[in-house]
């Protein structure tokens, strides 16, 4: 055990001048040897009263053990690599990277002249050569690893001579730092069995715990020296810092890669399903980096339709000409839950249909009229049947010319059957009293333009829920109707995973969209309520492009066990500005800035000084027009 503290010492007097030139103490002090040693220990004595950056850094005590250091409270140990695998893929290093872990990492590099290294290879492959002879001579069968062995050292040669590849000794050491010694052991085994998976064999120090500790302290001194030959490319696999590129060839540009300032350009439509999800905290940019999405997807021909809950793409709407439909109580736009899709490809039939149909208006029928027994959920069952029937909507129907049943219809069969009057006059509520201006009409809206924007910012918070619902049961049933490509927005979709009829829903259209060329994009600032829900983490795995922004101290960690975030990623999303976070993209991650030109931010822009600032420039441009005008007029 060595203690850092101070010894006691004898005190000294420091208001006592020194001189230190020649003069006749000196004399006295050269010819007295115990008054010399006596100067030493007091200057000792001051130098040891002086504290100094090591006595600020230096543990209370170390203590060293054949296998481990105990440093303070602290058990440390080191790893070092002793062999490579013949293969090994770029980044091999970064799961050891990205453990949850504290450790040290040492890479020591010592370059060897390529005229000694060309000199062994030569002779290396003499007898490789020779070896292959004789085996031939002898009748033997070929050995293949004698020959690819040939193969790698003249495919070296070739590279060294060529000055395309340098030579080095590769010393690579970790440092493990636990509480107590059972979690130290277990962390050992880990990192160690992380390296084998990859082919690469290390050893645990013995009785060189203390040059293993020092070897990766930021000193630069390798006091180990265990080091592998390898040449410039598998040791350049091992650089740890690596950042994924998300560059191609097709694609729109979602941002900038804001550790190498790439650009990521990337299709989500190559993946394999186009679903992405969103999180951040309000005020982070997610709406921001959405619509900038869209304003993009739409110069490619993609179709974009968008569920808004709060008018932040009615600005984008008009600015590219596309539709923007309000629905609410007072609007003239109205949508017909019972309405059913005009073809379906595939071999889906008429009797198919309306099935699914039905069980999607019973998952409507709960959210207006809430929990149903076993009893009334069969009543429902067998009302909305007979409701298609009465309007001559069956299984031999032609679904391209029917006229689909209203609310009133199905209302007027549940009176009439038995058992149905309690539920039919629940219903009242949305066919004949305050609510009856959403649900009880024909379908008078359109869905032709390339962008359709649906409004439910003017719907009464218990209907909103509802309407969401039949928006996107429409939505599904156009799509549906035509295959293209075509992008689904839903903005703020925490409050359909309050329900879970309707989380259900956006479950199994996020689930099944990929089969109509679809990609569904989940926008949610509530990350709690999102996550909690089963349906809300099955749309996670179900969505391989996933967009994390600035999150909150209270979601951090569900998000980070979620997506299996390293501590260095969640204190990104901790910190990150406006417009900043990480973009996933399948297997690939980076973390992105989105970047906007002026003329993009001026049409996409959510912050309200910038849209009143927009707003009074229009003005005064019209104001100017009129002046103009009159002008030419007069």
């Amino acid at each position: 055990m060595i203690n850092f503290g101070k010894k006691k010492k004898k005190s000294i007097k420091l208001n006592q001048p020194v001189s230190l030139s020649k003069s006749k103490d000196s004399e006295n002090i050269e010819k007295d040897p115990e008054l010399t040693r006596e100067i030493i220990e007091e200057e000792k004595a001051f130098r040891q009263g002086i504290l100094t950056v090591k006595d600020i850094i230096a543990p209370a005590s170390f203590k060293v053990n054949p296998s481990h250091v105990n440093l303070g409270g602290k058990f440390v140990r080191t790893v070092f690599v002793v062999a490579y695998p013949r293969y090994i893929n770029v980044g091999w290093f970064a799961p050891i990277i990205n453990l949850n872990y504290t450790f040290d990492v040492s890479m020591f590099f010592y370059p060897v002249k390529s005229s000694i290294i060309l000199k062994q290879l030569r002779d290396k492959v003499g007898n490789l050569e020779a070896q292959i002879v004789a085996n031939s001579e002898k009748g033997a069968a070929r050995d293949p690893m004698l020959e690819t062995a040939l193969r790698d050292v003249e495919g070296l040669r070739d590279a060294l001579t060529q000055g395309t590849e340098k030579f080095y000794q590769f010393g690579l050491y970790i440092t493990l730092y636990a509480s107590d010694l059972k979690e130290l052991d277990r962390m050992t085994e880990q990192v160690e069995d992380m390296l084998g998976s990859k082919l690469v064999f290390s050893r645990r120090v013995y009785f060189q715990a203390e040059q293993g500790f020092n070897s990766t302290l930021p000193l630069g001194n390798d006091e180990l020296y265990i080091t592998f030959n390898l040449n410039s490319s598998p040791i350049a696999s091992s650089f740890p810092f690596i950042s994924s590129e998300l560059t191609s060839d097709k694609g729109i540009l979602f941002g900038v890669n804001r550790h190498n300032n790439s650009l990521i350009l990337f299709d989500r439509f190559s993946l394999e399903n186009a679903n992405s999800v969103v999180f951040a905290t309000s005020g982070a940019g997610k709406s921001y980096a959405i619509k900038l999405e869209i304003l993009r997807s739409l110069m490619l021909g993609t179709d974009v339709i968008v569920i808004d809950p709060e008018y932040e793409y009615k600005h984008l709407a008009e600015a590219v000409g596309g539709t923007y439909i309000n629905i609410a109580l007072s609007s003239e736009s109205k949508i017909n839950p019972f309405d059913l899709p005009k073809g379906v490809g595939g071999e889906a039939k008429p009797k198919d249909i309306i099935r699914g149909a039905v069980i999607t208006l019973k998952g409507l029928v709960r959210l207006m009229l809430g929990e149903l027994s076993h009893d009334e959920d069969s009543l429902v069952d067998r009302a909305l049947l007979e409701t298609y029937a009465k309007s001559d909507i069956t299984a031999d129907s032609d679904l391209s010319t029917i006229e689909a049943p209203i609310m009133t219809d199905f209302g007027e069969v549940l009176d009439g059957m038995e058992g149905g009057k309690e539920l039919a006059g629940r219903l009242k509520k949305y066919t004949e009293g305050t609510f009856s201006g959403l649900l009880n009409h024909p379908t008078n809206v359109e869905m032709s333009n390339q962008l359709v924007c649906f409004s439910v910012r003017d719907l009464e918070d218990e209907l909103r829920p509802i309407g969401v619902y039949i928006i996107i049961n429409y939505i599904w049933n156009e799509i549906r109707s035509e295959t293209k490509k075509r992008i689904l927005v839903i903005d703020e979709a925490w409050w359909m995973m309050q329900y879970e009829d309707s989380a259900k829903f956006i479950f199994a259209l996020v689930k099944r969209c990929r089969k109509y060329y679809l990609g569904v994009t989940t926008i949610t600032q509530d990350v709690n309520d999102f996550l909690t829900s089963p349906y809300g983490k099955a749309i996670v795995t179900n969505s391989a492009l996933q967009i994390l922004m600035k999150q909150s101290s209270a979601a951090i960690e569900l998000v980070k066990k979620t997506f299996m975030l390293t501590e260095g990623e969640k204190y990104l999303l901790l910190e990150c500005g406006v417009g900043e976070g990480i973009f996933f993209a399948g297997s690939k991650h980076v973390a992105m800035k989105v970047v906007a030109s002026y003329t993009e931010d001026q049409i996409i822009t959510s912050d309200p000084r910038q849209i009143l600032e927009i707003e009074e420039e229009k003005k005064e441009f019209k104001e100017k027009q009129k002046e103009k005008e009159n002008k030419e007029n007069e």
